[in-house]
């Protein structure tokens, strides 16, 4: 029969019916001390319910009412993790685990699990988690962060998530975890050879080879298939059995005898440890990969019916059938009266209220309401006494790299539950030593090195936020974002829009970037291509000029982390960071001394104006931008008696585009000079808002970088925005000559 939902469930109500039951696989009375009967019912329950659910969503996509079919069937005894763990173990889930989000809620009272998981399925915006925008297993009361697409971009947080819980007793901090809890990840086996996977598998064993505490259990459900492609058998075993600082873990998932045992022994060995685990069930999956997916077209008649008659929960009532604990109608009572259930709920919610317009989706993009008060600023005299030689010379000039430090010790010393970390940020300083001296000054508790690998920097930094922490960790290029950008797009920049807000990863993602590395080349150390950034909704993207606006963003992006839960890239021009001249040598108009008071800041998309009356043309620009721009605006008035009206932009993400296109109004003549790339490039933005905006729309023309990669040495100054450059187009613009 095609439809094999229908077989699944006919074939369950066959064998307790009049059929035979599997072969048994455990006697159960030599247990029943480590677990009742009561309990062990419970847990056949859940995977009960959430057999149903699967096919019920099936149902429902039928009528059109549901929309994302991949389920749990064949998984149904992960609900023994359910009751192993306790509500408080922070738990990142596979999408297969609907059983385990059963039986948690039933550790927890007044829980209502089925409703609520229906209103997800048919995307309902009553749906507690997700306000209908996803079909996906969270909950706030239940501690489980939603997931999407979880192929394995959650392991590394769950890393992050892990080293914060001892952290934070090391600091005397107090986060949302406890002291003694763990937490757990799950995947299925063809995740495992995801790069996010090996990234966190790695990190986790480097971490426990070095004795760092890690209170981290990973759960592997291996049905042996990633949708239609075969893990060789053995393979996961082979794979983590031996893996230095991780213990292995293995037991039979469709024996719920085995998986208790062994599931509580892992978890007891987790928390008392606080060494990570990786516990591999080996299990079978039942139906296709999702609605869509028929497993006839890859799978062999027989194999999907050997698959079939490895039902977890006929496996599960042969054990209690023949340890007398239910007799098989009994059991099946119990199937029909939670059909009968399911049906009733589902019939409730199918007509419930949708999602219904654009501003109501997006209304979760950016944390609503204050999530912590504002910081108090710290007394003088600890300042000073941490600054120490350097405070009295904060007055003194300085470049951006120096300002950046002072800001960051600043930072430490106010947010106590803040923490830098990345490559070679600790004892080494960074590589253009924005952070050195502060391992020093607040401890490698604070201050630490990653290990080399971007996924498990930014995942790290996820799970860290995850327990009340104010990550700011460090990509030491902008380029090497790209190794993992999915952590900032499919994690950290979607936890709010799919938890409507009721979880948030608030953090300041540190990146040297942008070009004009003088002797630097090639697309990994002088980049300047920011369009990945740009897409992200909600994600805030600062961008300073100079020294001085770096400390005072940067204070912004901190408080907009810390009090909203936000999460900020703060983009520092590489370089900028030791520039103090703008005209001449020894001129120091690049230079500024330090802002001292911590409350001043640069609110989010507040501009810098350098207005000109009675301007000629306005350059608008960003980032060594801005600073061309100011060098070309000296040459205009001194050699040409030209008057120039230069704007840096600051925040390069949510633009308020009826602000910025109202003061390019006021100018006949504008220039968007963009340092990055022409195609996917900042300046597209600017012109399309004034073409869609403007009411009279000035002369415009944009001057940007060339689609190109950036070459070594003074070849860059071929593809790349130069002074010069800007002069010659303004002059062009205004009908003047160069001469």
């Amino acid at each position: 029969m095609h439809n094999r939902a229908v077989v699944i469930e006919e074939n369950l109500k066959a064998c307790l019916t009049n059929g035979e039951l599997p072969q048994s696989y455990a006697q159960v009375k030599a247990n029943l001390q480590a677990i009742s009967a009561e309990k062990l019912i419970e847990i056949f329950e859940s995977g009960i319910l959430s057999r149903i659910l699967d096919l019920k969503t099936r149902e429902l996509r039928n009528t059109g009412d549901s929309f994302y079919t991949i389920g749990s069937s064949g998984h149904e005894l992960n609900a023994v993790l359910g009751h192993v763990l306790r509500v408080d173990d922070m738990a990142f889930l596979h999408y297969r685990d609907a059983a385990f989000m059963i039986q948690r809620s039933k550790e927890l009272p007044r829980q209502t699990i089925l409703y609520d998981m229906l209103l997800s399925f048919v995307a309902s915006s009553l749906d507690p988690i997700s306000g209908g925008r996803h079909k996906v297993l969270g909950s706030k009361e239940l501690f489980i962060p939603p997931q999407t697409s979880t192929i394995a971009s959650h392991l590394p947080k769950a890393i992050g998530a892990a080293l914060s819980i001892p952290r934070n007793t090391d600091l005397k901090l107090k986060g949302f975890m406890k002291k003694d809890g763990i937490i757990m990840c799950s995947f299925g086996d063809a995740s495992l050879n995801h790069a996010s996977a090996q990234s966190a598998v790695n990190t986790a064993g480097l971490v426990s080879f070095q004795n760092i505490p890690l209170p981290l259990l990973f759960v592997c459900e291996d049905n042996g298939t990633g949708i239609s492609v075969r893990t060789p058998d053995g393979w996961v075993k082979a794979n983590m059995q031996f893996k230095p600082g991780i213990k292995y873990f293995s037991c039979d998932g469709l024996n719920i005898c085995d998986t208790y045992q062994t599931a509580k022994a892992a978890s007891e060995y987790v928390r008392k440890m606080k060494k990570p685990a990786f516990l591999h069930i080996k299990l079978v999956r039942l139906l296709g990969h999702a609605g869509s997916d028929i497993e006839l077209n890859y799978r062999t008649q027989s194999e999907v019916e050997s698959a079939e008659a490895n039902d977890p929960l006929l496996h599960t009532a042969t054990i209690l059938v023949e340890n007398k604990l239910l007799t098989k109608a009994q059991i099946l009572s119990l199937y029909q009266q939670l059909r009968q259930r399911v049906d009733r709920v589902a019939k409730e919610v199918v007509p419930l209220r949708k999602l219904e317009t654009a501003q109501e989706i997006k209304a979760s993009l950016i944390p609503s309401g204050k999530l912590r008060e504002t910081q108090v600023p710290v007394q003088k005299e600890v300042r000073e006494k941490s600054f120490g030689r350097e405070w009295k010379k904060l007055s003194n000039k300085w470049q951006m790299n120096k300002l950046i430090n002072f800001a960051l010790r600043d930072i430490l010393l106010q947010y106590p539950h803040s923490l830098i970390f990345g490559e070679d940020v600790a004892r080494k300083g960074g590589v253009y030593n924005v952070t050195h001296g502060l391992s020093k000054s607040f401890s490698q508790k604070r201050v630490f090195n990653s290990p080399l690998d971007e996924t498990n920097i930014l995942g790290t930094a996820i799970g860290f936020a995850h327990n009340g922490f104010i990550p700011i960790p460090e990509i030491q290029f902008l380029a090497y974002v790209h190794n993992a950008e999915d952590q900032i797009r499919g994690e950290a920049a979607t936890l709010s829009f799919f938890s409507k807000g009721q979880f948030t990863n608030p953090m300041v993602i540190r990146i040297a970037g942008l070009a004009y590395q003088k002797g630097f080349g090639g697309h990994f150390h002088n980049d300047n291509s920011i369009t990945v950034f740009r897409d992200l909704p909600g994600v805030v993207l600062a961008c300073p000029s100079n020294g001085r606006d770096a400390v005072l963003m940067l204070r912004e992006c901190i408080r907009l982390a810390h009090e909203e839960g936000r999460v900020c890239i703060f983009l520092e021009p590489i370089a900028l960071y030791q520039t103090k001249d703008l005209l001449e040598p020894g001129d120091e108009l690049w230079a500024s001394s330090y802002p001292e008071d911590t409350k001043e800041m640069i609110p989010f998309g507040e501009m810098n104006i350098v207005d000109e009356k009675d301007h000629e043309l306005c350059i608008v620009s960003y980032g060594n931008g801005f600073y061309m721009s100011m060098q070309a605006k000296k040459i205009l008035e001194n050699k040409y008696n030209k008057k120039i009206k230069v704007i840096d932009l600051r925040w390069l993400t949510l633009i308020d585009h009826k602000k910025l296109v109202s003061e390019l109004e006021k100018s006949k003549n504008v220039l968007v000079v963009d340092e990055c790339r022409k195609s996917g490039s900042l300046s597209e933005e600017i012109m399309t808002a004034m073409i869609e905006n403007a009411t009279k729309l000035p002369k415009m023309a944009r001057l940007t970088g060339e689609d190109c990669f950036i070459p070594l040495a003074d070849a860059a100054n071929l593809v790349l925005i130069q002074t010069p450059d800007i002069v010659t187009k303004v002059l062009d613009m205004l009908g003047a000559s160069d001469e």
